[in-house]
């Protein structure tokens, strides 16, 4: 039997236990927005490893505690100490995605930011309440995410939509993600059971060695691309993570203010020309 800190980890089985199931993993840090730290990473990986090696187990649910947040990324009180070790962690919660065998079903309440976008979009399918935000964090809070987790959405939204989602951080709505493609489907917060219900139902009567096989095949496309997973990041700046900017992120979030990202550009142009 598991036992978690971050996580709840369930399975429920039909036909009195005797039938195919459904493994549930609930991110269970409500007071922190379901935000990830490496603790949480460590059990996604026991309770998806669980899963995927469980036979009778069809499909696999991903979400958060609670209707605020399904995930907002990295937790900022850790990443503080520990953003090198979170960005080059060994079980990144996307790669665990790829690695099941089961389908997952990411199912968002409210807040999906970050790393909890990018694990939502990663998922084989995504449900959305109509009280979900999806958005990402990288160049506002100084997160240098690179490889195939941001390459992959172009697969999902497109390349230019792609890019915005990205590069200019903006929140969308479930209406928005939805016209999208970033969701598969928006319902009101209290259907969301149902509509999960339905989904894990219609899946589990349909054969599991052809799922597999499906999901596998689908999974493909991004396997060229998980060993540059922070390839560019330490290519184009090997010393971010003791960087001026990454501390201008952190303590303008802290401090809630905008941060001045390009005082640090003007030394450098400053420097350069014999200043």
């Amino acid at each position: 039997k598991f036992e978690f800190q971050d996580i709840i980890y369930e399975k429920k089985f039909l036909e009195d236990g005797n039938g195919p199931g459904v493994a549930r993993i609930t991110i269970n840090r409500p007071q922190r927005l379901n935000s990830i730290t490496n603790v949480t990473m460590d059990e996604m990986f026991r309770a998806f490893d669980d899963a995927s090696h469980d036979p009778m187990v069809g499909v696999v649910i991903l979400t958060g505690s609670g209707d605020r947040a399904f995930c907002t990324g990295g937790d900022i009180a850790w990443e503080e100490v520990g953003l090198r070790e979170q960005f080059y962690w060994r079980y990144p919660p996307n790669h665990l995605l790829r690695l099941c065998r089961k389908p997952v079903i990411a199912v968002v309440k409210g807040y999906a930011i970050g790393a909890g976008n990018h694990i939502a979009y990663c998922c084989d399918f995504t449900i959305a309440a109509d009280n979900a935000i999806f958005g990402q964090n990288g160049p506002r809070v100084g997160s240098p995410a690179d490889g195939y987790l941001v390459a992959y959405l172009t697969r999902v939204v497109g390349a230019k939509k792609a890019r915005e989602i990205w590069m200019l951080c903006r929140r969308y709505n479930a209406q928005q993600a939805l016209e999208m493609g970033l969701v598969n489907v928006v319902v009101p917060l209290d259907k969301l059971d149902e509509e999960v219900d339905r989904w894990c139902e219609e899946i589990l009567q349909l054969n599991p060695d052809c799922i597999e096989i499906l999901k596998a095949t689908f999974d493909s496309e991004i396997d060229y691309m998980v060993g540059s997973y922070g390839v560019l990041s330490r290519l184009m700046y090997p010393d971010w993570f003791d960087s001026e900017g990454l501390k201008e992120a952190q303590q303008a979030f802290k401090e809630k203010r905008k941060p001045d990202f390009w005082k640090f550009r003007k030394t450098l142009k400053r420097s350069s020309e014999g200043e």
